[in-house]
């Protein structure tokens, strides 16, 4: 490998001036943040882009590739670059003043991801609405009076959970050698495949362990392309957008969630087998999956992982609004790529899985990615996703009044994720939590204090329902969008499906376990008590979160290498002894005065996307 970093071009040789102010991507103590081309002169530049053309068969597109890799390296100022003509120029401009104004091939990657995710929004709701029937159908009610009722509960709650154990324990893990051999778009299409014909077994399940066993292997495709698709998403957006676009996966899973609560108010008139119906409904929006997924071009990075230049720079034109910016982005992922190659050698899946834990940079994402995912499940959001028809016929809602609130529930989830399209980039994803977990705490908390109201009070229900509603639309714009942005954005690309298998089997491995407890925790604790123990699992996460949670908006992909090479120690160090006390300064004994230290340190180097937020990674 043939890649160099020249910080000071006037002392030394290259391997010096290497050694002297070269970042190290496993312990960044300084929390700098590089670009891999800052320093080296103009001339060598030129010449490494000429070698990069030849190797790579690319001699016709060597014009752009020299404009793109000057760009790269000074993004800044980009104005001052003769090479560039005023046509560049305005098209540089545009990226930061047009950031929603993308090709077409853009869009429709968008929107394939986003049916993506309504599959599996709608896969997880089925079996809400089927709660309030099939166990009657089995013979596993759980009734006070029925002397089994312990037993069915844990039943009840093996079914509800099978697609996240068989996500949590299979699907997630084959997605890094489904994604080494079949590619993004494979991988959903297969995954498409599972979740068509799983839904439509479990339609038609004679027994119970018939629909577990259909359950289950659903998980297989939920967890596989739920892992891909995120990864799919952030890999072809530009930074700018990035955390609005990924996040879709979100958004659209809560209008999975919603088509999924209304098939069920649909179709609970039809009779005996109304839970079959609400189940089955679900190959709907697999079928466009499967046959549109291979309309969307492949990702660039993984052409590139694969060493298909030519194929990722077509795929790169097709997904910038300029051969410009793809073979900008071509030539700066390259070079990035080259050194993360060079320090992390993942060499086979099972070295892949043991360096989540054992390479420092790897490991700190590991961590991250955990925290934001489990966090997701300490909330207490899959307890009422889950269960929430049997949760408001317990409050004293009728069947149809219970499927109406479950309703209302998937359209508060639904249109409170669209703040977080605009605000995740901006914002940002660190602070979209810190802001909501408080607020899901105390609102949980009083849902479940409601439960306390006496039954004859008109005000009981009503309480209940309001409090689960402003839970939920908390939730939808800040823990429901971030876990799985965050995680599709924190690992390097070696360890990029192996990362996000990690941490999306770590989400759902723990919804298996909320979605299997939950009946029985329900019989024992009552949903006051339920309700409580989720309030405290919030105020603990939020915590987790402000400690060990980076924040990683706007940053490249590849960037992001740096920010995860600062030690976790000198993280939660700055977020306790310089952010709090700073906050609290400010904001609670009202000083104008203080003036918060940055935690990273941008004077010694640049980053493509500090100066230039339309940076495409």
């Amino acid at each position: 490998m043939s890649t160099e970093k020249v910080h000071d071009t006037e002392k030394g040789s290259v391997e010096e001036l290497r050694e002297e102010h070269h970042v190290d991507l496993s312990n960044n103590v300084n929390a700098r943040i590089q670009n891999p081309l800052h320093g080296i002169p103009k001339a060598k530049l030129m010449a490494q882009v000429e070698q990069f053309a030849r190797e790579k068969g690319m001699e016709e597109q060597l014009p752009f590739l020299k404009k793109g890799a000057l760009l790269a390296q000074n993004p800044k100022d980009f104005e001052n670059i003769p090479e560039l003509d005023e046509e560049d120029r305005a098209i540089i401009r545009r990226e930061v003043t047009h950031r929603w104004s993308q090709p077409k091939d853009m869009y429709k990657t968008v929107i394939i991801c986003s049916i993506a995710a309504a599959v599996q929004g709608w896969d997880q709701e089925g079996s809400n609405g089927a709660n309030l029937s099939f166990p009657q159908v089995f013979n596993i009610t759980d009734d006070a009076s029925n002397p089994d009722a312990a037993r069915n509960q844990w039943i009840i709650g093996l079914i509800n959970s099978g697609p996240y154990i068989g996500a949590a324990l299979i699907g997630c893990w084959l997605t890094d050698p489904l994604n080494t051999l079949l590619g993004r778009r494979g991988t959903i299409f297969v995954c498409g495949i599972f979740c068509t014909l799983t839904v439509i077994g479990s339609a038609c399940a004679q027994t119970w362990p018939q629909l577990l066993t259909t359950r289950l292997l659903l998980g297989i495709g939920m967890g596989a392309k739920a892992s891909t698709v995120p990864i799919f998403a952030a890999e072809n957006t530009p930074a700018s957008i990035r955390g609005g676009l990924v996040m879709s996966w979100q958004l659209w899973t809560a209008f999975g969630i919603f088509l999924g609560v209304t098939a069920n108010l649909i179709l609970f008139r039809v009779g005996s087998i109304a839970w079959r119906l609400q189940l089955g409904s679900a190959f709907l929006p697999a079928i466009p999956l499967v046959i549109c997924i291979y309309m969307c071009p492949e990702s660039p990075r993984w052409y590139m992982k694969k060493g298909r230049y030519q194929d990722a720079y077509r795929s790169l034109k097709r997904l910038r609004n300029s051969e410009l910016q793809a073979a900008k982005d071509l030539y700066y992922v390259h070079r990035q790529l080259q050194e993360e190659f060079a320090i992390i050698k993942g060499s086979n899946y099972f070295s892949r899985f043991i360096e989540l834990f054992t390479i420092p940079r790897v490991r700190r994402a590991t961590l991250a990615s955990f925290v934001a995912m489990i966090a997701q499940q300490m909330c207490g959001i899959n307890i009422i996703a889950f269960y929430s028809s049997t949760i408001f016929e317990q409050a004293g809602y009728s069947t149809e009044q219970a499927l109406l609130a479950s309703f209302g529930f998937g359209l508060v989830n639904f249109i409170f994720a669209f703040p977080a399209v605009w605000t995740i980039d901006t914002f940002g994803r660190r602070n979209l939590l810190l802001f909501t977990f408080p607020n899901m705490a105390w609102t949980l908390l009083a849902a479940g204090l409601c439960f306390l109201i006496p039954t004859s009070n008109a005000a009981r229900v009503p309480l209940i329902a309001l409090f689960i509603f402003i839970f939920d639309a908390f939730y939808s714009p800040g823990e429901g969008p971030v876990p799985f942005t965050y995680s599709a954005e924190v690992f390097p690309l070696t360890h990029r499906e192996m990362g996000m298998s990690w941490a999306v089997a770590t989400c759902l491995f723990w919804a298996a376990v909320l979605s299997m407890t939950f009946p029985r925790m329900l019989g024992t604790l009552g949903p006051e008590g339920s309700f409580g123990l989720y309030a405290g699992f919030n105020v603990i996460a939020f915590f987790l979160i402000f400690f060990l949670l980076p924040e990683t908006k706007q940053r490249t992909l590849e960037e992001l290498d740096y920010v995860f090479a600062v030690p976790t120690s000198k993280h939660i160090a700055y977020q306790g002894k310089v952010f709090l006390p700073y906050w609290i300064n400010k904001w609670v004994f009202r000083r104008k005065d203080v003036q918060l230290q940055p935690l990273y340190n941008f004077d010694e180097v640049e980053s493509i996307t500090v100066f230039e937020k339309g940076a495409g990674h």
